[in-house]
């Protein structure tokens, strides 16, 4: 059965078109990413999908219900922690897993219980009393979490959850992620971290409100149009902007000291950027063929679309 099922979705605000005829399909006890940058139109998609905000077009169903049709009774069913949620900086830990309680009406019987699972689940336990300001970023947001499970959703939407949050909070709200899949949750989630998408079943690219490509990490690598070949230098900004300019063919782009290029015919790019960069001066110190990242593929098919008119 379909937790997450979308026909034809579409947002426009005036002329503008955020989303554009969105058609997705989830399974229960997924973990499935919706993946583009600002502006890609992934917090615009959640809030259709969560009732917040009205569908210019199509349909969408949630947990079994329609969300045009069903969006208070839909409420019970699901958990949403957006970009900026809503905790109380001036409430504790615990006060604001209460508050929450009351808001999705949890029943006062079992709350207590739920509650302490929900800290310990969290590792908010020993900080249980603290106040909900005076917490780093990422227990706020393992915080925000726990206040969006508190009545125990089938379907958990979550915004960005991990923007801003360091690399060890990351990991770490990431295992909760898992140990809610395993209880049968299904998760919805949109980032812009594209290492981080990894960590998805399926994926979805969005790129200007429009629907790239959908699948799993290994099925959306091979959408890449071509190979991959990671260049260093001893001048890895002029190397790049010099093969974006001579190699128009190819999707050249820069990631740290190196340069992704990504070709359809790899062995004659090899020898023509060899011949580039040794005119140019720059020292080559390798050019080999590497395994795509999501963010070497993202890169490469959006290059690939048409300009917007």
């Amino acid at each position: 059965m379909s937790a997450i099922r979308t026909t034809g979705l579409r947002r426009t605000f005036g002329e503008a078109v955020a989303v554009d005829s969105l058609d997705l399909d989830i399974a229960e006890g997924e973990i499935f990413g919706l993946v583009g940058p600002d502006g890609a139109g992934k917090t615009t998609t959640m809030r259709m999908l969560t009732g917040i905000m009205q569908a210019s077009a199509g349909t969408a169903q949630v947990a079994g219900l329609d969300v045009a049709r069903h969006a208070e009774r839909l409420k019970d069913h699901i958990g949403y922690m957006s970009q900026r949620f809503g905790l109380y900086p001036d409430l504790t830990v615990l006060e604001n897993l209460d508050f929450y309680a009351d808001i999705y009406g949890v029943p006062s019987r079992g709350r207590a219980e739920k509650t302490e699972r929900l800290l310990g689940f969290s590792n908010l336990t020993p900080f249980k009393q603290r106040l909900a300001g005076n917490l780093s970023g990422g227990m706020k947001q393992k915080l925000g979490l726990a206040c969006a499970l508190i009545h125990t959703p089938r379907v958990l939407f979550l915004d960005e959850p991990t923007n801003g949050v360091d690399p060890v909070s990351r990991r770490d709200f990431w295992r909760i992620l898992y140990q809610l899949v395993r209880e049968g949750v299904t998760i919805f989630v949109s980032t812009a971290y594209l290492d981080e998408a990894e960590r998805c079943n399926r994926l979805a690219l969005l790129h200007r409100g429009r629907l790239l490509g959908v699948g799993t990490p290994d099925e959306i690598k091979a959408m890449m149009p071509g190979a991959l070949l990671e260049v260093r230098t001893a001048a890895p900004r002029r190397t790049a902007a010099l093969l974006r300019a001579e190699l128009t063919e190819a999707s050249v782009g820069l990631f740290g000291d190196r340069v992704h290029l990504v070709a359809r015919d790899a062995p004659r790019a090899e020898a023509r950027a060899r011949e580039l960069i040794a005119a140019a001066g720059f020292a080559i110190v390798s050019i080999r063929l590497i395994e795509p990242s999501l963010e070497d593929v993202f890169v490469s098919v959006v290059a690939a679309q048409p300009s917007p008119p």
